[in-house]
């Protein structure tokens, strides 16, 4: 189970100034290149000890200012951001042979980013974010959806559903980024940003594959 990757060098010259400029390049050449899900991304955060988990979720909103994905604040990614905010983003676009890894860290987005972003969503995801308490131990499927149900009646199509208020955004702001490029005979391209901790200041290290 190997493959050789055959793509242009990455060299230092070809990257924009900062590293969201060249999410954003990637990202388009990801999304044109026909990826499914291009803004699945698996979020690694850890307790206050250190103990991690990992989960896959959708990035909703990118920017200067980083990255923004939504979630239960009491789930357990929500609860670990909130004891330790280190996280951890990784794109894996093996199609295009390429990967992003962002490390950086996580804070509440303001509350009316929250409910504007939630006004877009299907009206059955913002029942879902209801009907549950992500993370928590439920007894059946069959729980879950009663709770669905009663919601659908209690706010039927059509009807404004309110915000819950222990759901809303993270933000993420990228201290490390590293965009990899793969190569045959695993001679693979790694550059990393790094802020300089001075405003927008980057500088860029190239990795031993």
């Amino acid at each position: 189970m190997r493959e050789q990757y055959r793509s242009t060098v990455l060299a230092e010259t070809d990257l924009a100034p900062a590293p969201m400029e060249q999410f954003g390049r990637w990202f388009a050449d990801a999304v044109a290149g026909g990826l499914h899900e291009p803004n699945a991304m698996v979020v690694s955060t850890a307790t206050a000890q250190g103990s991690p988990s990992a989960r896959t979720v959708l990035l909703k909103r990118f920017d200067a200012a980083g990255f923004v994905f939504f979630t239960n604040y009491n789930s357990r990614k929500g609860r670990e951001l909130a004891a330790n905010p280190q996280v951890s983003l990784l794109f894996p676009w093996h199609r295009i042979a390429r990967q992003i890894i962002v490390t950086g860290t996580a804070s509440r987005i303001a509350r009316e980013e929250t409910e504007a972003y939630f006004r877009t969503r299907p009206h059955g995801s913002q029942l879902g974010a209801w009907a549950s308490a992500q993370s928590s131990v439920i007894a059946s499927r069959t729980e879950l959806t009663a709770r669905y149900e009663e919601l659908a009646a209690r706010y039927p199509e059509g009807s404004e559903v309110p915000v819950p208020e222990d759901w809303g955004g993270f933000r993420v702001t990228p201290g490390t980024a590293e965009f990899w490029q793969g190569h045959e005979n695993r001679l693979h391209d790694r550059l990393r940003y790094v802020s300089t901790g001075t405003g927008a200041g980057w500088r860029v290290e190239r990795l031993c594959p």
